[in-house]
């Protein structure tokens, strides 16, 4: 078996069967559908149930008890009988033809550890969607992909084919919202080659509802605290990466940072501050420091809120 498809459900009744309709009417057939049940309480169970029974491709798990997005996908993981592996949200769907032209370019390239393709992002929003397009390229850096390919952006769950090898010793994070960018560079540690390519296109729908959207002064800290560990190992790239990406990259954390100041009224001042001089608010920063900068960048956004509104 070429691959293994996992879709976390939870209560997405609503949207669950244009998922799986969008996978199952793929010209590419060589795979296993785990559909991971977590303890929905809507129709999603009795809809995965309908699945299994019309494909045997498909196989679900019921979970007696909600554990959340990681868990959901690392049941997922365990039952995974593919040479790869990816994770669709049953909230989202793929671009007809997806797969077929992803695995080829796998079965061409077997060296590939990690394919990366194309999102249309916050799909169904008209004030926020818009299309990540990703250009043909080999990183055998990793530092390279993180930084100058700014995958830090991209660092989705989903829009990937993993060797399946990769999760042997290595699974989500439990209890995190943003688990996605808490594993991604555990798994780039053991990579030597990944790919990302223009073909295939992953629809990112959006959901009010949901994490990103929904998301609390916790939930940002959780996300400052996945980058925290690489932001500390900062200075150990200079040799290897142009020093403009990695202002990039801490000015983008920065952001974070401000982000989680404004949605707690508190100043955590967890980001280390770092010689990086390259843009107004990194100069204003060394200038003011983070508190300053935390409570004028508060005030500046209240203040902008009001002249909108």
């Amino acid at each position: 078996m070429r691959l293994s498809i996992i879709i976390p459900v939870y209560n997405n009744e609503e949207t669950l069967e244009r998922c799986v309709t969008s996978i199952i009417s793929q010209s590419f057939r060589d795979y296993q559908m785990i559909l991971v049940d977590d303890a929905s309480t809507d129709k999603s169970p009795s809809m995965c149930d309908d699945f299994v029974k019309a494909d045997h491709r498909i196989q679900v798990v019921h979970k007696k008890e909600n554990a959340g997005l990681s868990e959901a996908r690392n049941t997922g993981i365990r039952k995974a009988r593919g040479e790869y592996i990816t994770f669709i949200d049953s909230d989202d769907y793929i671009q007809a033809d997806t797969l077929a032209q992803l695995m080829e370019i796998l079965s061409i390239h077997h060296e590939y550890d990690i394919l990366e393709y194309p999102v249309w992002e916050h799909y169904g929003n008209p004030k926020k969607q818009r299309r990540l397009f990703l250009k043909k390229n080999v990183y055998i850096n990793m530092d390279e992909y993180w930084f100058k390919g700014k995958a830090y952006m991209h660092s989705y769950a989903w829009n990937k084919i993993y060797k399946r090898e990769l999760f042997t010793s290595l699974s989500f994070p439990k209890g995190r919202k943003f688990e996605d960018l808490h594993t991604l560079p555990s798994l780039l540690e053991q990579c030597c080659h990944i790919a990302t390519t223009n073909k295939g296109l992953y629809y990112y729908c959006y959901n009010p509802q949901g994490i990103t959207a929904q998301a609390s002064a916790r939930d940002h800290q959780d996300l400052l605290d996945a980058h925290l560990p690489t932001v500390r190992n900062l200075a150990k790239k200079s040799p290897s990466v142009d020093k403009r990406y990695l202002a990039e990259y801490y000015t983008h954390v920065l952001n974070i940072q401000l982000d989680v100041y404004e949605k707690s009224a508190q100043i955590p001042l967890t980001l280390p501050i770092l010689p990086y001089y390259t843009t107004f608010k990194l100069k204003l920063l060394h200038l003011l420091g983070l508190r300053k900068l935390c409570i004028i960048n508060k005030y500046y956004h209240r203040i902008c809120h009001k002249h909108h509104s």
